[in-house]
């Protein structure tokens, strides 16, 4: 369901029946029970290019997530590579010394692909297609939306949580002194 659809949907758990715009949701305009200044909309700024917005921040999280597998990879190749030593240290204690050898010199500091370690797989990916993906979504923010950023998740919560319920305020509290 698009941003547009979902303007007129029912707020907070579908009893209260106020519209996002009603109750701050991604409409604009500063409502004291609403979103905080950094996560309202801007005027003049349409439903589909929330949902743009939201759709390319998405991505974008998609691809932070690809970014921790690759160095997960990496990390645990590393840890492979290590623990073949081990291996070929007990293979030679168990007298098996030519698969002790053959792992050493076909396994041990192999490329995980032609002419890459996993570091450098992590550095193109970063040095490329991440730092284009970062400065792409970074540019529709910076001139679509004045820079602000999950416009369309602080619309999510205006319309899904249920106003003036404790545990469903809109924006964090003061923060209290430990020691007061």
């Amino acid at each position: 369901m698009g941003v547009a659809d979902q303007h007129t949907m029912p707020a907070g758990n579908g009893r209260a029946g106020r519209s996002a715009a009603a109750d701050g949701g991604i409409g604009s305009g500063a409502v004291e029970d609403g979103p905080d200044l950094a996560h309202r909309r801007p005027d003049g700024l349409d439903d589909v290019t929330v949902e743009a917005l939201g759709k390319l921040s998405e991505a974008l999280e998609t691809v932070e997530r690809v970014r921790g597998h690759l160095y997960s990879a990496h990390q645990l190749v590393g840890k492979a590579d290590f623990a073949l030593d081990e291996a070929v240290s007990l293979f030679m204690q168990a007298g098996q010394a030519e698969m002790a050898e053959r792992i050493e010199r076909e396994l041990i500091g192999r490329n995980v692909i032609p002419g890459h370690w996993t570091f450098q797989i992590v550095e193109e990916f970063d040095d490329g297609y991440y730092a284009e993906f970062c400065a792409l979504e970074r540019e529709a923010r910076d001139r679509l939306a004045g820079g602000r950023r999950h416009l369309y998740e602080a619309g999510l919560k205006e319309r899904r949580r249920t106003h003036g319920r404790p545990g469903h305020e809109a924006r964090p509290g003061p923060v209290e002194d430990a020691e007061g």
